[in-house]
């Protein structure tokens, strides 16, 4: 009887607990622990700048723009861009593999429990069907079902090797976040977050700190720690690695963390195991706020997955057949790759990067896809010419020296025409000789060595695994090229990469580090000119936002090369490029664009969808010596919620219509919705 009161009684109190659950709850939480607030748990990133750069892009595409830009830059695409390898396979049919693939993983999932659709996370599949229906009817291009996501052929005209497949994203999400308890989460490294924003998983180098007791198995959720400033003037996390998160204001960048989540997932470790392996996934990411489909692993030799503005540079080129093209810093040969095949594989793509393992990538695609026309070699782009008569044709930053620098592309441009094989030929031969990296060989001079001193002379073999743990394996190095011994040379010049995205900081340039990337950019560009054979053709490209870097690199060789003149180049996707100049600082920084006409030769590109900042222009020789030049600027593709092209202005929503088939393709997509939802009674709230 006791062990039965007993019973009734601790039931008795749980009833009571349960009806009296407010004051409860606040009786028994910890007086540390008070609930965030609810934006907290959301993503919702500023970019920071140093205050000269911000000042000096104000100046360039202003406040207002340059705003927008700067919010666009911290959200990953919504699309994947893929590049269809057309002499394998073709567009329709990638898209029906790929449908099929991405609905078996969809069962899979429903199968596995994995995938429980969340209120308001899916539309209703009636209303789905209508907006699938109304998006195929007004582009006319194959749309993925209602099964699965999105996927279409890009819509650009002469783009035809090239498939969307639509994301999803940002979603507002919900946390596993219980009464009184802090949440288990986990932080990581800025770049990790970046990563796992365009889909990656959280690998263990990424986590900076993590929740007490978290074991394998568990739910947690990812914030991001951002650079900040530090008390000596740098940047930096301003904890170590390791840190244990207690779920308090006193964590590490408690309240900078507000509004830099990015999703939950599972954890593969526990939290001692996160601190004592170097490699292997930390955390399985099951709920995300941008969705997009992985790829890894996913036809391989047949697709690869690409940045939109990166193949319109392979398609500006405008390779032919026979050609011999050089691509210089190749790595990690995606462009490589789409000029080879955009020539059918028929004539000659030289790949060059100054880094063995990037070689190594370049070769290893190329094989994946089955082309035969690709020779990588090791190479710094600076030393591309080489040196003839013991003397190289070098590069020089020193504008005293511009009449000497011409004059050396004339005389090259001169003695291509009567002995251009002899050149080539004597370049390859130069190509293959040994290379000037290789050590004595310890040769004895008659005196007898000891196998110490043998295999301490030996040459050592730079083939082993690198920064980025590629395997060894063997490449050529080469000592430059021949003058003029190139149809088309492309030059994805290293840049300050503040185009790429998402990105969560940028604080580190500065104006002088952006001083410095131009001057970098045009030896490089130097080079190239010299490279090309007169009627030949440069693509120069990056991955930044930056008009020192672009407008005032074209402003460099049109005013350097008299030679050279802006032409149009196919495809042209963009509006025109930024028109004037900037003087700032009190006349520290000095820099000049382009004029009205030729801007128009320069493509700059936002839309709703991808306001991304491309460019594109071509050079050429005047009188008999004709050498084509076009630049092309890239970024990733930025998704936002603005529309307009990139022209200093934004553009209304009827030239909107009229100019950006993706932007029509949003608009036709929120009008399905209206529709399907006032035919089921529904009202929305927009």
């Amino acid at each position: 009887m006791k062990k039965a009161r007993g019973a009734s009684s601790l039931l008795l109190l749980r009833r009571r607990n349960l009806t009296s659950a407010a004051p409860s709850l606040q009786m028994d939480c910890p007086s540390s622990f008070s609930p965030p607030p609810p934006e907290r748990y959301s993503y919702n990133p500023t970019l920071r700048w140093n205050p000269e750069v911000e000042e000096y892009f104000n100046a360039a595409y202003g406040a207002d723009h340059f705003a927008r830009i700067s919010k666009s830059l911290t959200h990953p695409s919504s699309y994947s861009c893929i590049r269809v390898n057309s002499l394998k396979s073709t567009s329709e049919a990638v898209i029906k593999k790929l449908i099929a693939i991405l609905n078996e993983r969809r069962l899979k999932n429903a199968a596995e429990g994995d995938e429980v659709p969340k209120e308001g996370s899916f539309l209703d599949s009636s209303i789905r069907n209508v907006i699938d229906s109304r998006l195929l009817q007004d582009n006319d291009t194959p749309i993925g079902t209602s099964e699965s996501l999105s996927i279409c052929k890009c819509p650009y005209p002469g783009l035809d090797n090239v498939v969307f497949v639509k994301g999803s994203g940002p979603h507002m999400l919900r946390y596993d976040i219980q009464p009184c308890q802090p949440m288990k989460e986990v932080i990581v490294s800025r770049k990790c977050a970046e990563a796992v924003l365009r889909g990656a998983q959280v690998y263990v180098p990424g986590v900076l700190a993590c929740s007490s007791h978290v074991e394998k198995g568990d739910v947690v959720a990812v914030s991001i720690a951002v650079e900040q400033r530090m008390s000596n003037g740098g940047w930096g996390v301003g904890f170590t690695r390791g840190t244990v998160l207690q779920g308090l204001e006193s964590d590490p960048h408690y309240h900078e963390r507000n509004g830099l989540y990015i999703g939950q997932g599972t954890t593969s470790l526990s939290r001692a195991s996160m601190f004592r392996v170097s490699e292997g996934i930390a955390v399985e990411m099951t709920d995300r706020v941008y969705k997009l489909p992985s790829f890894y692993d996913v036809l391989e030799g047949e697709i690869f997955l690409q940045n939109l503005p990166s193949i319109v540079t392979a398609y500006v080129l405008d390779p032919r057949e026979g050609e011999r093209i050089l691509d210089m810093c190749a790595a990690p040969g995606g462009k490589t790759t789409a000029i080879a095949i955009l020539m059918r594989d028929k004539g000659e793509v030289v790949a060059t990067d100054r880094s063995h393992n990037k070689v190594m990538d370049v070769l290893k695609l190329a094989a994946e896809m089955d082309l035969t026309c690709i020779k990588a070699y090791k190479l710094d782009a600076l030393k591309s010419v080489q040196r003839t008569n013991g003397m190289m044709y070098s590069e020089k930053t020193d504008s005293n020296n511009d009449e000497s620098d011409i004059a050396a592309v004339n005389s090259c441009s001169s003695s291509f025409s009567t002995d251009v094989k002899n050149n080539i030929e004597m370049e390859k031969c130069g190509i293959n000789a040994t290379p000037s990296e290789t050590v004595s060989n310890g040769k004895s001079d008659g005196r007898h060595l000891s196998n110490a001193a043998k295999r301490k002379n030996a040459p050592r073999h730079r083939n082993g695994p690198g920064r980025n743990q590629s395997l060894g394996g063997r490449v050529e190095s080469s000592k430059g090229f021949m003058p003029n011994s190139f149809d088309r040379v492309l030059l994805d010049a290293p840049c300050s990469a503040l185009g790429l995205r998402p990105r969560l900081f940028a604080g580190e340039e500065t104006m002088e580090s952006l001083r410095n990337h131009g001057k970098y950019q045009r030896r490089m560009f130097d080079q190239a000119v010299r490279l090309v054979r007169p009627g030949g053709v440069i693509v120069y490209s990056t991955c930044t936002i930056n008009p020192g870097e672009n407008e005032a690199l074209v402003r460099y060789a049109l005013d350097k090369y008299k030679f050279l003149s802006l032409a149009s180049q196919h495809p042209k996707i963009g509006g025109p490029g930024i028109v004037g100049c900037c003087d700032l600082f009190g006349g520290k920084y000095v820099e000049e664009w382009l004029t009205e006409s030729e801007s128009e030769l320069v493509q700059r590109k936002i839309s709703k969808e991808q306001p991304s900042v491309w460019k594109e222009c071509s050079l050429h020789f005047f009188h008999h010596n004709k050498k084509q030049f076009i630049i092309f600027g890239h970024r990733d593709q930025v998704e936002d919620n603005f529309a307009g092209k990139l022209t200093r202005y934004p553009c209304s929503d009827s030239l909107l219509l009229r100019s950006c088939v993706r932007c029509r393709m949003s608009l036709i997509y929120i009008n399905a919705i209206i529709a399907a939802a006032e035919a089921q009674n529904m009202v929305l709230i927009l």
